[in-house]
């Protein structure tokens, strides 16, 4: 489960720049996370709940926003949103290796206090 160690870069993220702004308290931590970042949201919630315990943020909310994937087909310059794991596009068949967003994993939002 390689869910642990991304909570254990995250949570080291957040503390460090919590630390930064003097912060007393972390409040929320919001991620961004893409379809196609091979994260499971359940296991990173789980990972990182057990993670803030006796830190600052022992208390935040985390919220976790799902990044859909998004396609570029060169041949017809259409942008789509892929259906399953290969990316064709809908609108020429054409098989699309550009990849716009769906691979985020990203701390986006922080709350401190």
């Amino acid at each position: 489960m390689h869910e642990i160690g991304i909570a254990q870069d995250i949570l080291a993220q957040v503390l460090n720049g919590a630390e930064k702004q003097n912060a007393r308290s972390i409040h929320r931590i919001k991620l961004r996370i893409g379809d196609l970042s091979g994260v499971a949201e359940d296991a990173l919630r789980f990972a990182l709940e057990v993670g803030v315990r006796d830190t600052i943020a022992q208390d935040a909310i985390i919220c976790m926003e799902q990044i859909k994937a998004l396609c570029y087909c060169s041949t017809c310059e259409e942008t789509f949103e892929p259906e399953d794991i290969i990316f064709l596009c809908p609108h020429c068949g054409t098989l699309s290796s550009k990849i716009l967003r769906g691979r985020e994993l990203e701390v986006s939002e922080l709350e401190i206090t």
